[in-house]
C-alpha cells in the first residue's frame, strides 16, 4: 500500500441522494517508488565504426510490424505526437543485452491485442542519433520501458519481468474493459446514482498515477469487472489526476492507495484498503450479500 498526504482545505457537501461519508482511515504508511530497482546489467554505448550496420531488433523469432522502431529523438517526438491521448510504450533496449530479447516478444504479444497503445522500440546502440536520444531521457540500463501520454511521461520501469509489463500497459493505457473510467468528484457521484435503483454494488478503485501496489492490482480489477459484469459495476479514479480528484480523496479520508470503496442503493457501505487478490475478491463478494465459508 502506498500512503498520500493530505494537502486540501475546505470539505465537500455531498448531495443528499448519496452519501460519501468515510469510514475509517487506516494508517499511513511510506509512499514507494515507481521505479523499480536496477539492473545491475548497464548500457554500454561503445564507439561507432565508420560504416556501421543496422542493430537487430531484441528478437528475431518474434516481430511485428506493430512495434515501430525509432531511430532518432526527432522520430520518436514525432510518434509521440501522432500517438496524441493513446498511450505510448517505449522499450530502450541494446543489441547485446540478454534482457532485453527476454523481454521483447511480450511487448510484441501485447501490441497484437492492446490496438489502443502506441509500442515503440529504441535501440541504444544502434547509432549515435539513438545513444542521443538515451542521453536525453537519462537511460542508463536495459531494458528500459517508459510510458508516455499527451507527450507527458507518466510512468517508467527498469528490470521488470513479463507480468510487470503487462501490468503496466493495462494500468496506463485500458480504455477498453469493463472498468469504467473516472476523472472527478462529481463523476463518483454520477456513477453511484445512475445504479440508486438497481442495487447493483459500484466497486471504485482509487489509486494514484505512480503507484506499485495499485498496478499490481489493477489486471485482478479487470477480470473481475469482466466476470462480474451485470452484477458488480468497476470503476477506477487517480487521485493525483485534478483538483477534484483530490478533494474527492480528502472527502473520502483515504491516506492509502489502492482503497476500494464500496457503495450500493445511493450510499458508500464500506471500503477495503489493500491490494491482495483474494481479500478483494471476499469484500466483494460480502458487499454483495453473499456468505463465504
Amino acid at each position: 500500500m502506498a500512503a498520500i498526504s493530505t494537502f486540501l482545505s475546505k470539505p465537500l457537501t455531498p448531495p443528499p441522494s448519496i452519501s460519501l461519508k468515510p469510514e475509517s482511515s487506516p494508517a499511513p504508511i511510506s509512499f514507494p517508488s515507481h521505479r523499480r530497482p536496477r539492473l545491475p546489467f548497464r548500457l554500454r554505448l561503445p564507439p561507432l565504426a565508420a560504416s556501421p550496420s543496422p542493430s537487430p531488433s531484441p528478437s528475431t523469432a518474434a516481430t511485428d510490424d506493430r512495434v515501430q522502431q525509432v531511430h532518432s529523438s526527432d522520430e520518436l517526438d514525432a510518434a509521440l505526437r501522432a500517438a496524441k491521448t493513446r498511450l505510448v510504450v517505449v522499450e530502450f533496449a541494446a543489441s547485446h543485452s540478454r534482457h532485453s530479447r527476454r523481454i521483447y516478444p511480450t511487448m510484441v504479444e501485447l501490441s497484437r491485442t492492446c490496438a489502443d497503445v502506441v509500442f515503440l522500440l529504441v535501440m541504444g546502440d544502434e547509432s549515435e542519433a539513438t545513444r542521443a536520444l538515451c542521453r536525453r531521457e537519462g537511460i542508463e540500463s536495459v531494458p528500459h520501458f517508459s510510458f508516455y501520454k499527451n507527450m507527458e511521461k507518466v510512468h517508467e520501469e527498469e528490470g521488470i519481468g513479463p507480468d510487470e509489463l503487462v501490468g503496466d500497459v493495462l494500468y496506463y493505457g485500458d480504455s477498453h474493459s469493463e472498468v469504467v473510467q473516472l476523472h472527478s468528484r462529481e463523476d463518483v457521484e454520477g456513477l453511484i446514482g445512475r445504479h440508486f435503483e438497481d442495487g447493483k454494488l459500484v466497486v471504485v478503485d482509487v489509486g494514484l498515477k505512480h503507484c506499485g501496489p495499485c498496478v499490481k492490482v489493477y489486471p485482478t480489477v479487470i477480470k473481475l469487472s469482466r466476470s462480474m459484469a451485470g452484477a458488480v459495476v468497476f470503476a477506477r479514479i487517480n487521485g493525483d489526476e485534478n483538483d477534484s480528484c483530490v478533494e474527492f480523496l480528502r472527502e473520502m479520508g483515504v491516506v492509502e492507495v489502492p482503497t476500494f470503496i464500496f457503495a450500493k442503493w445511493g450510499k458508500v457501505c464500506g471500503r477495503y484498503v489493500g491490494s491482495g487478490k483474494g481479500e478483494l475478491i471476499g469484500e466483494i463478494l460480502r458487499y454483495q450479500g453473499i456468505r463465504v465459508t
